[in-house]
């Protein structure tokens, strides 16, 4: 049997201000809130008797939620009599159905909120590869929810997201990949949060579980032999693409392959991060200009764009070719390759990684590891003015005199 009463909501409450009045529903020991649309101090909320008190207009708000209540105790009795209460299989679904049997013409205009605020929200991300990662969400919600186009924000519950976790453990079977997706879940609730969309927040009580990332760097001998072994013609390309991006501090891929000729600015590399679209200059030391030269193109820095429409495509190419380096071996003329790969599970992302790792085990403090990274959630002007570059053309230089010259 379900029951309902007045609740003060006061778990995201900041100390000093008022709180929510809500009417929790609860079914089968699955409780869900619904905003009255009252809210008041925490010290005039008398939680026994579930009253407003010292409140200079206690009477009225205590008529406004009174009369609310008895809305929804009405409802359920009609749809508990009707017998629809019964096919309700989760609480969610019965406070859907008294929402619709009270405000039919303001519930239906509500239909598929969520889901048209998600997609706004994905279609409004600058960088092209956050919007196809918040696309691709909606893709497993839709495979998970067919009722998703139709669900409202306060219907995406801590019971909806554990639902949904479970149907993404049978084909993600990494909970960071998991994870993924409800961060962009949370991402909207938080948009909607701030625009006064929505109240509801199931990321209080549903946590989002992650796990130890996998080390992504490499020894600084395997480093130098990366960069010195004697490459298959075809995959100098890919090895030279790793060595560079080292050389300019670990540069993303995105950044250096659509950086165009005019980016080269008194030898420095001078850009917007795709990432965070903030500016950003490296110095380009001798052995970052000789590659760059080798590979100079027409309408970018590096030629690799002037022939490919899709980045994603080619750096998925290089992954691929960077783990097939090594020694190889051929069974008959025109037979198959046998491969022994020097470094199996290398990726374009193991640079970034790893120009970190050697920079830290030469003493060089974070905060200069960090600028060289571009990380930080610092202005433009705090990037320009407040943290000499110098420092980080100083670390980079002493990170490739060590991996190339043994130099510490």
């Amino acid at each position: 049997m379900a029951t309902t009463k007045l609740y003060l909501d006061t778990r995201a409450n900041a100390p000093g201000t008022p709180a929510p009045v809500k009417i929790s529903l609860c079914l089968n020991r699955k409780t869900v809130l619904h905003y009255t649309g009252i809210k008041v101090l925490p010290d005039q909320w008398d939680a026994k008797t579930c009253k407003i008190v010292r409140h200079p207009q206690a009477m009225y708000l205590n008529t406004v939620i009174t009369s609310a209540k008895n809305d929804w105790d009405i409802a359920l009795i009609k749809l508990s009599e009707s017998g629809k209460a019964k096919t309700a299989k989760t609480t969610s679904e019965l406070k859907q159905m008294i929402l619709e049997s009270l405000y039919p013409e303001k519930f239906n205009s509500k239909k598929g909120e969520f889901l048209k605020r998600y997609v706004h929200f994905a279609e409004s991300r600058n960088a092209a590869g956050t919007r196809a990662t918040y696309i691709s969400t909606v893709a497993r919600m839709k495979a998970y929810d067919p009722h998703i186009a139709d669900r409202e924000f306060d219907e995406i519950d801590r019971e909806w997201l554990c639902g949904f976790e479970k149907f993404l453990s049978q084909t993600a079977k990494s909970a960071n990949a998991r994870a993924i997706h409800f961060r962009n879940i949370r991402a909207v609730f938080n948009d909607a949060i701030d625009d006064d969309v929505t109240m509801c927040y199931p990321f209080r009580k549903f946590k989002i579980k992650t796990q130890p990332t996998r080390k992504r760097s490499m020894p600084v001998d395997d480093l130098r032999t990366l960069a010195n072994y004697d490459c298959e013609d075809y995959q100098k390309i890919y090895r030279d693409m790793f060595m560079l991006m080292f050389y300019l501090c670990g540069i993303n891929a995105v950044d250096l392959l659509n950086a165009r000729p005019d980016a080269i600015r008194n030898g420095r590399l001078e850009y917007i991060r795709a990432k965070t679209g903030k500016p950003y200059s490296v110095k380009i030391e001798p052995e970052a200009m000789a590659i760059i030269k080798m590979y100079k193109g027409r309408q970018h820095m590096i030629r690799i764009m002037d022939n490919v429409s899709n980045y994603m495509d080619w750096l998925r190419r290089m992954d691929r070719e960077l783990k097939k380096i090594g020694s190889s071996e051929r069974h008959g003329l025109g037979g198959k390759k046998t491969r022994h790969p020097l470094f199996p599970e290398i990726s374009q992302y193991w640079c970034r990684h790893t120009w970190a790792t050697i920079a830290a085990e030469l003493d060089i403090p974070k905060e200069t590891i960090a600028a060289g990274l571009g990380h930080g959630g610092n202005t433009v002007t705090d990037i320009y003015i407040r943290f000499d570059l110098r420092k980080v053309d100083e670390a980079n230089r002493r990170v490739i005199d060590y991996v190339l010259y043994d130099k510490r």
